[in-house]
Parts: structure tokens; C-alpha cells; sequence
């Protein structure tokens, strides 16, 4: 859609707010009709790896960050949730908070060490922290390392919403994951949001007008880290398990290619690419390791038809902001 020069910037943003509520009401309603036409347990899996793709999208997308080892916040909420749940008893909800709190403390003490550092100095640092929280999960005890923890137990969330239906399981993930969705919407549009591009665009300059960009990354960072748990912790009472391959670099791997293969640095890009790779692992798994080789074949092929991933390229040249 071309855009009219006598259009005024107030205008071309009161038309992406459109534009994005409508998106938004779109997505909604596809959550709410996809249990119909597909297996829920399919569909709960994606929205929690597309709240993952999303939390990544924040780190690479907006703060210019490239995080080699984001799994590690995932895989380690998904550990301590699915302990909290099995071991100390606690209700899911309970459960799934004191997850996010682990990858919050992870991703401060992570990001106050590997935040000065950046380009593939910083993605380096990233990924050796993951492989060191990868050794920790195959050698702590609460682990039970490769065999990991199975048969956590659903609950009741908030004492009363039985997680162990099915439908009531579902209508819980769609929440939690419209929920850190809005959050990272909300981040990415304050004056927050506007500053992490800022800094992603001209760092020196931003510096300059007097924005300490380090704290900024870092706080960043750490929203990334809490965001990426609620999506592992969420992740272990769905499968009920949490395994080694939640913490794995190529975990890490997928969520790059989610983010890339959807759009970099747009709301609903990692949305659809976290669509595509499981649709992708569940319905090619009969070929076996032969879907790594058609997984990279599509990688590949969204580069180089939609530079900007499937969602960037659309919104690009509709001129729209998704």
C-alpha cells in the first residue's frame, strides 16, 4: 500500500494502532477456534515456544542483541517449575512464578556480565553461559540429569482452575501467553521501547543525549530472560516434563531460526515462525533427521525470498508496522 506524502506521521501511527488491534483481535480469535481444526497439545506447544521466539525477538529485534544461548532461561524455568510443582507441591501457578524467578536471577547475574561486551563477542558469551547451565542440569540432583524430571503434576492453578482438563489447560496457556505477549508489546512502545531503538540504531549518539545504554541493555535483557521462563515454565506443566533438550543449544539454534524465518524485530513475525518450525517437527516427523535438512532448506528459502522474514517482508511492503 503506497503512502500519500500529505499524510501526517500522526496519521501513519493512529493507522499501525489500527492496524496492530486488528492483527491482535485476528490472533485471538485463531487461538480460540485452533483447538477445532488442530491437536491442542500441538497447538498449546507452539504458543509456548512462540512466547519464547517473542522474548528472544526483544533481545535481537529491538536491543540488537544476539543471544546464542537463550535456552538456557528457558530450559532452566522449565527445570525449577516442574521441581516446584513436583517436589515442594505447589499450585501451578506458584510453580511457574518461582521458574521465572530463577531465569530472572540467571539473566541479571548473565547480562551484568556479558551486557558491555557486544556483536559476537556478546552472542559468544551468551552461549558459553548456556553450555555451563547445560552441565549444571546434567549434574544437579533435582535434575535426575538425562532422564529429567517426568509426571509433574498440573494442579489446580489458583486453587480452584483444573489444569488436569484439557480445555481448562488450554484456556490457561493462551493466557499466560497472551499475557507475556502484551507485556513485550508494551516494552517495545513505551518510551522504554523507544530508547532500546535508539541505542540499537546509533548507540554513541544515545549516549550522547545522555541515556546510560548499558542499563538499558541490561534491564532489556533481563525482561527477555523473565519472559522466555514464563514460556519454559509454562512449557513443563503442558508436557509435564522438563529434559535436557529444554536447555540445549539447539534449542538456542530454533529460536534464532523462529525469529529470522517470521520477521526480526516485528510483534508477530516470531509468532508465525514458531508456527512454522513445530508445524514442521510434527508433521515431518516421519522422516526422521531428515527434518533438520528440510528445516534448513526452508531457512534458506525465507532468506532468500523474504529478507526481512515472512511477516517483515508483508508489513514492508504494505508499509505497516506488525
Amino acid at each position: 500500500m503506497d503512502i500519500d506524502a500529505s499524510v501526517s506521521p500522526a496519521d501513519l501511527a493512529s493507522q499501525d494502532r489500527r492496524v496492530n488491534a486488528l492483527a491482535f483481535a485476528i490472533m485471538v480469535v485463531l487461538i480460540a477456534i485452533a483447538p477445532f481444526f488442530a491437536y491442542p497439545f500441538f497447538v498449546m506447544q507452539a504458543m509456548c515456544l512462540a512466547l519464547f521466539a517473542c522474548a528472544f525477538n526483544l533481545l535481537i529485534g529491538y536491543a540488537n542483541l544476539l543471544s546464542l544461548g537463550h535456552a538456557m532461561f528457558f530450559g532452566l524455568a522449565s527445570y525449577v517449575c516442574a521441581h516446584a510443582a513436583k517436589v515442594w507441591g505447589l499450585e501451578p501457578v506458584s510453580a511457574i512464578a518461582v521458574g521465572v524467578a530463577a531465569s530472572a536471577v540467571l539473566g541479571f547475574v548473565t547480562g551484568a556480565l556479558a551486557i558491555r561486551s557486544a556483536g559476537i563477542y556478546f552472542a559468544m558469551i551468551t552461549m558459553a553461559f548456556s553450555q555451563m547451565v547445560f552441565f549444571f542440569c546434567v549434574e544437579a540432583p533435582f535434575t535426575h540429569g538425562e532422564d529429567g524430571i517426568q509426571g509433574v503434576p498440573q494442579g489446580r492453578a489458583l486453587g480452584f482452575i483444573d489444569l488436569s482438563n484439557p480445555w481448562m489447560l488450554y484456556g490457561f496457556v493462551a493466557v499466560v501467553f497472551l499475557f507475556g505477549f502484551l507485556v513485550l508489546q508494551r516494552a517495545v512502545n513505551s518510551p522504554f521501547g523507544e530508547i532500546l531503538k535508539a541505542i540499537r540504531e546509533n548507540e554513541p549518539r544515545a549516549v550522547s543525549l545522555g541515556y546510560r545504554a548499558v542499563q538499558y541493555k541490561l534491564a532489556a535483557f533481563v525482561l527477555s530472560a523473565v519472559i522466555a521462563g514464563l514460556a519454559g515454565a509454562t512449557k513443563a506443566l503442558v508436557v509435564q516434563n522438563a529434559s535436557l533438550t529444554d536447555v540445549s543449544f539447539s534449542t538456542s539454534g530454533e529460536v534464532v531460526l523462529m525469529t529470522l524465518v517470521g520477521g526480526m524485530g516485528t510483534f508477530y513475525g516470531p509468532v508465525v515462525g514458531a508456527l512454522i518450525v513445530v508445524a514442521m517437527q510434527n508433521y515431518l516427523a516421519e522422516f526422521g533427521e531428515w527434518v533438520t535438512v528440510i528445516q534448513g532448506v526452508v531457512f534458506v528459502a525465507c532468506v532468500l525470498a523474504f529478507r526481512r522474514g515472512i511477516v517483515g517482508e508483508l508489513a514492508a511492503r504494505a508499509r505497516l508496522s506488525l
